[in-house]
């Protein structure tokens, strides 16, 4: 049964000594802020959502607003759900913040489960929310707009094409050796050919090194594509069994190999894309494959390159965050397939004017926003001053327009724009996302923005 408030404070809380002089100001100024009956009922009305009546049957779940306190926690010092427990259980302060008390508090499984839950779009709907706190208290006013995009990477090893063909044999095999325990062997054993892929991948890291052992990496790469594709035809054979065998087993054994065998299905064909990437490569030549697999984890990943010398290539999702004054992140997108930088100027401008009612008085991006349409539009739309300064060489007339006292102005306040990012990465874990999948990602950075939102509001507004 879904509850939004914890039970009131106990006599013991309330004679405690000193525990109130323990809080640090932001996390105090935090918790007045969050004390909203909009936030909390936006994720009692998604929890409330999961099963049938779950709002008057069932045993009492962890309420709404301890769920929000702890994830708001969890993202603003970058813990883990299991040290989220540890610190919550350990920590007055922390329990006080978290509205537990005295009572005992969720453990991680509990609170992984929620979060998984909520989805993105309950998270969407809390960082809408805790803009609109900001623009109450003050912070902002939307007078300024800057934009900039970055990557958030996945939670992966560097991809090679040996390193997915390996584990794709490793993942699969495994699976494989599990429905076989639960269905007996065959006329013959699964054969586990891991340690063979695996030597195949030592042999293609070494002769890699050296230009002159070029035809001995092809020859590895085509004895780990061979057993590559031994291993698949197993998983063929074996998938075939096992629909013939779910006719004939219990419920409790069909639910098991029906995972297993979803499993299989998953990861075949993503190691079938990846036998081709890997032959066009290495047998052909031709690097430039359109729709890689970096992971067979992360399929979402993606290979994208902003032109960093210390990282050429990250792998990950392409995400657009937009700022008005005072560090406030109105908005942010995480892109399914990384769009030109030049096509999120107008849907920045659009969201800008959604959140305040308004059009910014000044609004800003780098060069890769940049183009005449861009900057027509957003003086066509009513914005004052439009600060995009165009790539190559320019007229000029343009060059005049750029050394304005006001456009100079407006390039060094974009420059925050990065800061902020640097921030968001640093502090609250947009460097490296460790949810999976799309969904996962964006719930990641939903989070980590939110906290960050929180954390500027608490130290900006006035106590």
């Amino acid at each position: 049964m879904g509850r939004r408030r914890q039970r009131e404070r106990s006599l013991w809380e309330v004679v405690l000594p000193d525990v109130d002089k323990m809080w640090p100001g932001a996390l105090r100024r935090i918790d007045q802020l969050i004390d909203d009956e909009a936030l909390v009922e936006v994720i009692a009305e998604a929890l409330e959502r999961r099963w049938p009546q779950s709002r008057r049957r069932g045993r009492s779940g962890t309420p709404a607003e301890v769920v929000l306190r702890m994830l708001v926690l969890k993202h603003r010092y970058r813990w883990s759900y299991a040290e989220l427990e540890h610190e919550v259980r350990t920590n007055l302060v922390y329990r006080a913040f978290a509205r537990i008390g005295c009572d005992a508090g969720p453990d991680a499984k509990t609170i992984l489960k929620i979060a998984k839950a909520l989805g993105p779009a309950v998270i969407e709907q809390l960082h809408q929310r805790v803009v609109a706190l900001a623009i109450t208290a003050g912070v902002t006013k939307g007078r300024r707009m800057r934009v900039d995009t970055t990557v958030v990477e996945t939670h992966i090893h560097y991809p090679t094409d040996s390193s997915l063909l390996t584990d794709g044999i490793r993942v699969v095999t495994r699976t494989l050796k599990r429905i076989e325990a639960v269905i007996g062997r065959g006329r013959r054993a699964v054969r586990n050919r891991l340690r063979s892929g695996q030597r195949r991948g030592f042999e293609i890291k070494a002769f890699a090194r050296s230009p002159k052992t070029r035809a001995r990496l092809v020859r590895s790469y085509r004895r780990l594509l061979a057993t590559t594709r031994a291993v698949l035809r197993d998983a063929d054979t074996m998938t075939r069994r096992v629909g013939q065998r779910l006719r004939t087993v219990d419920d409790r054994t069909r639910r098991r190999l029906t995972r297993l065998q979803t499993q299989v299905r998953r990861v075949r064909p993503l190691m079938r894309r990846v036998i081709a990437q890997t032959r066009a490569r290495v047998l052909r030549g031709d690097t430039h494959v359109a729709d890689k697999v970096m992971s067979l984890f992360e399929p979402h990943t993606e290979g994208i390159r902003k032109g960093k010398i210390v990282k050429p290539t990250e792998f990950g999702k392409l995400v657009t965050i937009q700022e008005a004054e005072h560090q406030i992140v109105t908005a942010y997108t995480v892109h399914p397939e990384r769009p030109a930088d030049q096509t999120l100027w107008t849907p920045a401008l659009d969201a800008h004017e959604q959140t305040f009612g308004r059009l910014p008085d000044l609004a800003t991006a780098d060069r890769g926003f940049a183009s005449a349409a861009n900057e027509q539009a957003a003086l066509d739309r009513g914005v004052r001053r439009v600060v995009l300064p165009r790539p190559g060489s320019k007229s000029p007339a343009r060059r005049a327009h750029e050394r304005q006292r006001w456009f100079r102005r407006g390039q060094r306040w974009r420059v925050g724009c990065e800061g902020r990012i640097s921030v968001l990465k640093r502090r609250h874990g947009l460097q490296r996302c460790l949810y999976h999948g799309q969904d996962g990602m964006e719930r990641w950075v939903g989070l980590g923005v939110i906290a960050g939102n929180l954390l500027v509001i608490g130290t900006s507004a006035p106590p």
